[in-house]
């Protein structure tokens, strides 16, 4: 019997939404027949790799240490295989500033935005920059933390008088900072599974400027319609699009690459994508397999057998 060890918890600000995503996951893999073994990630993880020598590892990590490469970076080291991308993508995405350059180096359409790091403001004067950049990037502008998902930390400035307060909610979630053209549009989400794009998911969130972490995660706070209403060359290209990006940053098994599509232009733009998307009853990935037609258990099963025939 194929032994699985669900890693999970681990000590970043997204913890519990790990924990809900490894319920689900523990038990579809218990329906699947596997042999489940549950891991909160801490600091005997490699101790307790090698005494229960899983034949894989389920990642169900989402933050720091789960999804910037780190905890995959030791499955390499203990030669277990793991679901999901290996190190370098996962730093790749897990880094907002890194994958927007990856994407503007190789032509593909994202926000057009700034990152500084503590240091800039500190001691090399950028807040006395932030009327050119404001005037660059023009009102309202997105500031967010580099390095965080699920939405936290991000603040919307509708003036220069909100810029101050929403760098330091940034701030407060990471050493860096992102100040983006805000994209009045639609949001969109194309999960991939394999080299499949699947069905587009649109979220429409209640009352919030945005889709934020609360309204993520609490069901009834937003609307999602799976397959987003399209025409059928709209939903092409912008499945074509997170295929390009997916494939540019070096992901594998699956992954969840999040746009806008400009209400005034129609124009795509890529926001981020995520390598470790979340599977939770409210979750994008799950919805829009089932909107594929593969269950829960389904898609448990294929993201566990792409993780095994690419390092064996």
């Amino acid at each position: 019997m194929t032994r699985i060890a669900v890693l999970k918890g681990g000590r970043s600000l997204e913890r519990q939404v790990s924990l809900k995503s490894a319920a689900r996951v523990e038990d579809a893999l218990a329906r699947l027949g596997y042999e489940v073994v549950g891991v909160d990630v801490g600091h005997d993880l490699v101790a307790r790799m090698r005494a229960e020598r899983p034949d894989v590892a389920f990642v169900v990590l989402h933050g720091r240490d789960g999804e910037d490469g780190t905890v995959q970076e030791l499955l390499e080291v203990l030669g277990i295989p793991y679901t999901a991308s290996g190190v370098s993508a996962c730093m790749r995405c897990a880094d907002k500033v890194l994958s927007k350059h990856a994407m503007r180096d190789a032509g593909m359409p994202t926000p057009d935005f700034f990152a500084f790091n503590e240091t800039a403001f500190k001691e090399l004067g950028a807040a006395e920059a932030l009327g050119e950049i404001e005037e660059r990037l023009a009102f309202p502008i997105v500031v967010k933390p580099a390095d965080q998902g699920s939405a936290l930390g991000i603040k919307f400035a509708r003036s220069a008088a909100d810029v101050p307060a929403a760098l330091v909610a940034a701030f407060s979630y990471s050493s860096r900072v992102l100040l983006e053209r805000h994209v009045h549009g639609r949001e969109l989400a194309v999960s991939i599974l394999g080299d499949e794009a699947l069905p587009v998911v649109e979220a429409v969130p209640r009352e919030e400027d945005f889709y934020d972490f609360s309204a993520r995660y609490t069901i009834g706070r937003t609307t999602f319609v799976c397959p987003a209403q399209l025409h059928h060359d709209e939903t092409a290209r912008v499945q074509e699009l997170a295929l390009d990006v997916y494939r540019l940053l070096g992901c594998r098994g699956f992954a969840r690459v999040d746009l806008m599509v400009e209400d005034e232009t129609g124009e795509p733009y890529v926001l981020e994508t995520n390598a470790m998307p979340g599977l939770t009853d409210t979750s994008l990935l799950p919805q829009a397999a089932d909107a594929a037609g593969i269950g829960f258990d389904e898609l448990v099963g294929r993201i566990v057998e792409l993780a095994l025939p690419a390092r064996t």
